[in-house]
């Protein structure tokens, strides 16, 4: 990503351009590398807020995602320039709220997202309020989806099945697979004259444990009732003690 970055009250503003390597076969960015975008965003303006990685495993915490939501309106072709802006939003009890809004030249949304996140004790490996451990910081009640994280249905009978084997490039620094690992999976689980026809225009996920490197996990897909553009639920799980790890909602389009 190439990136110009400037600070804003209660927000942070990332320009980029998509290169060949963040696009897909038809030259369109991937929704993976929209999430990295958002992944890199988040991270720097936590940094600047003070509660980056590096300073929060000096005091043995980490942030952990718990629940995201993202809307696709467009997807830019490679070279399009765009506006990335990332804000803190609201404190729930221990879930601490992000959100997301990509814009194009001509700064129309092209894609919102929500995140809700945990601060996690290393040492305890429990939650802890964001309040309390890092202190008072500006927050933005704009909501960029509005969303209540609804629960996602588990996947009673699975159409398809695939199994992907965690490699070291699926870790991230705590060592465990990265949020985006697991949707990445999803996607590549439908059949590819599928993916040559579809892609993503809503994906609700519920991320439930953790995978290490060396473990296989198994992404089990099931297709619901629509009358119009198809809509997926998938189920991710380890393959060794059959331990949920996430769960997807994804609605479609052409």
């Amino acid at each position: 990503m190439n990136s110009e970055v400037l600070a804003k009250p209660a927000g942070y503003v990332q320009r980029f351009s998509v290169r060949m390597y963040e696009s897909d076969h038809m030259g369109r960015l991937r929704p993976v590398s929209l999430l990295n975008y958002f992944q890199d965003a988040a991270s720097d303006h936590a940094e600047k807020l003070g509660a980056g990685v590096i300073e929060l495993m000096r005091l043995n915490l980490t942030w952990v995602i718990s629940r995201y939501h993202i809307r696709l309106y467009r997807y830019p072709r490679w070279r399009e320039s765009a506006e990335l802006t990332t804000w803190p939003c609201l404190h729930r009890g221990l879930f601490a709220l992000r959100e997301f809004e990509a814009r194009d030249e001509k700064g129309d949304i092209f894609a919102a997202a929500t995140s809700s996140w945990m601060l996690i004790d290393l040492k305890t490996k429990r939650p802890v309020p964001p309040a309390e451990r890092l202190g008072a910081y500006l927050l933005n009640p704009k909501r960029a989806i509005r969303s209540d994280f609804e629960p996602l249905p588990a996947v009673d009978q699975a159409d398809l099945e695939r199994s992907f084997r965690v490699r070291m490039s699926d870790l991230d620094w705590n060592r465990h697979v990265n949020h985006v690992a697991y949707i990445a999976w999803a996607l590549e689980t439908a059949p590819p004259d599928f993916l040559e026809r579809h892609r993503p225009a809503e994906i609700e996920v519920d991320f439930r444990g953790q995978a290490f490197y060396g473990e296989t996990v198994l992404c089990r897909t099931q297709s619901l009732p629509s009358g119009g553009e198809p809509t997926n639920v998938y189920q991710i799980i380890k393959s060794e003690d059959r331990k949920e790890l996430a769960r997807l909602r994804v609605a479609w389009q052409t």
